[in-house]
Order: C-alpha cells, then sequence, then structure tokens
C-alpha cells in the first residue's frame, strides 16, 4: 500500500458532507492502487465507511487498474459494471485484470474485485485511440448557475440525514428540490438536477478524472427513483443497492470544474429501480451517459 493511500485509508470517509482539497486528495490516493503482480492490483476503502464499500469507489478502482494496463493514449469510452457482492470496507479489495483484447483501435478490458477469495464486482471497459467522425447531441437543460445554488449542508440542515455531515470529495448543488425536502412537499418529481464537481484541483491526468466522475456517478443516481415514490433513505426504511452500472464517455473533460447530473427513472418493478442520467460540462457539452439498475426494497 502507496504512503498515500494508507493516510487516506485512516482518514476519509466517501460518503459524507464537508470537503474541500484535503479530502480530495485523500480520494485521489485512494484510486492510486498499488500494483502488486502483472495485472493484479490492491485498493483499500477508507478507514471510517459505512457497512458497505461504496459502489462508486469500487467502480472507480476496478477503472484505474483498466487504465494502467492501456496504452495512455487509448481513452475509455464505456464500461459495464455489476455489483455482486457488498464489499467489506475493513479489508484490501484485490483487482485482477484480464487483457481481453488489443485491437488497431480498441483495447478491452475485464476487472474482477475479489475480496475474501470471493468475486465481489466485474466491470468490461472498453478504450479506444482518438478519431474524427459525425458529430451531434441534446442540449443542456436549462438550469440555474450553480454558484447561485445552496451548498449540500445548507440543504440538509434541519434534517436528520446522518450521512451528509461526513467528509465529501464532491461538492454538490441541488438544482430542484432535493428527494427529502420533496418527501414533505408531497412533490414528485420526474427528474433529479445536481450540479457536481471535484472539491478541489486534479493532477492533470485524464484517466483520474473519469474516474472521479464514475465516483460520482453513483451518489444520487438512485435519488431519481425514491423521489418519485415520496420516500428517501435516511427518512424511510429503505433497503438499496447498486446492481449494475454502465457509462459511455461522450467527450473530453475535466471533474474539477463543474457539470450537471441530469437523472430520471423511466420505470421500477420487482423491487427493482431503473435510472438513467446525463453529464454536461458548464457550456452544454454532453460529455457522459449513465444507467443504473438498483436494488430498493421499501419496508
Amino acid at each position: 500500500m502507496t504512503e498515500m493511500a494508507r493516510e487516506a485509508a485512516a482518514g476519509f470517509d466517501s460518503t459524507g458532507g464537508v470537503g474541500g482539497q484535503p479530502v480530495l486528495d485523500r480520494l485521489v490516493a485512494l484510486l492510486d492502487l498499488e500494483k502488486i503482480e502483472e495485472n493484479i492490483f490492491r485498493g483499500v476503502s477508507p478507514a471510517h465507511s459505512p457497512v458497505r464499500v461504496f459502489g462508486g469507489q469500487v467502480a472507480g478502482q476496478a477503472l484505474v487498474a483498466a487504465g494502467r494496463t492501456v496504452p495512455e493514449e487509448r481513452k475509455v469510452h464505456s464500461l459495464h459494471a455489476y455489483f455482486i457482492r457488498g464489499g467489506d470496507p475493513s479489508v484490501p479489495i484485490v483487482y485482477e485484470v484480464d487483457r481481453i483484447r488489443d485491437g488497431r483501435s480498441f483495447t478491452t478490458r475485464r476487472v474482477v474485485g475479489i475480496q475474501h477469495g470471493k468475486a465481489i464486482f466485474s466491470l468490461s471497459a472498453s478504450f479506444q485511440k482518438d478519431e474524427g467522425g459525425i458529430e451531434h447531441s441534446e442540449g443542456m437543460p436549462d438550469v440555474p448557475d450553480p454558484e447561485s445554488l445552496p451548498t449540500l449542508q445548507e440543504r440538509a440542515e434541519g434534517y436528520f440525514l446522518g450521512h451528509h455531515d461526513r467528509p465529501r470529495p464532491i461538492d454538490l448543488r441541488y438544482v430542484n428540490d432535493p428527494p427529502w425536502v420533496t418527501r414533505e412537499s408531497g412533490e414528485r418529481p420526474a427528474r433529479n438536477q445536481v450540479w457536481m464537481r471535484a472539491d478541489g484541483k486534479l493532477p492533470d491526468q485524464q484517466l483520474l478524472h473519469v474516474c472521479v466522475l464514475t465516483y460520482a456517478s453513483d451518489m444520487t443516481l438512485l435519488d431519481s427513483v425514491l423521489a418519485r415514490h415520496g420516500v428517501y433513505w435516511d427518512l424511510d426504511k429503505v433497503i438499496g443497492a447498486s446492481l449494475d452500472h454502465a457509462l459511455w464517455f461522450h467527450r473530453p473533460f475535466r471533474a474539477d470544474e463543474w457539470f450537471l447530473y441530469d437523472s430520471a427513472s423511466p420505470t421500477a418493478s420487482g423491487a427493482r429501480g431503473l435510472a438513467t442520467g446525463r453529464f454536461f460540462a458548464a457550456d452544454g457539452t454532453h460529455i457522459a451517459t449513465v444507467v443504473q439498475e438498483g436494488l430498493l426494497r421499501v419496508v
């Protein structure tokens, strides 16, 4: 384990509210995996994690592992992942990379995260060399500037939300009322819109920016499912977990600059909810798209 990763494991909680550069630096350290053998890497979790490892952390670390076996000039354009078992935050996660294919334009990698001798997570990622081609995209929704919106701490004031008062490396600003507010007001919004950015400055490493966005993509996505039914994690008896996660990266971006996360839930059934999301840079550029299905039991 690197010294930075050791410090990060000792002092960083991935799920909470106050942030800043020191907290972001600990996230960067958590994503700095230790190489223990060719195609085998090891990652740690924060010492004060919840019962299960945060899904965005596992996905981000697995993508780091895949990226470190790919030439730097090839950029990840998509990933597809399954959360197989809840991760144990008290022990490291070993990531085994399978070099599926190295083609002339595309590179494919498969990664399995392992704890206690069992797979807890699997990821397939595809990388591509830069190429020109046709281009189009839908426009960004018309939303207020992020700096004009209340902070997450201000939005959560007066509510008993246990996971919003601990260090958070991502700055979040809700565009519409958060789900814990709409739960009380009776509004059942069809969309959940949040401005996000890494809460500090990131190194100029494109893969790292992609991994930080991957980490952030698991933070509010399933809220768009719960908001449709007027329930919320900390205020109701909700049992939930990410089941699978898919991301497509369309254009370059910086994760330490504001991006809009616009998400919605087209359907929920069988104790599962489906959520889709689009990421836009502040200038309106469509930078990424995400789809996730989650286990959601309201008891």
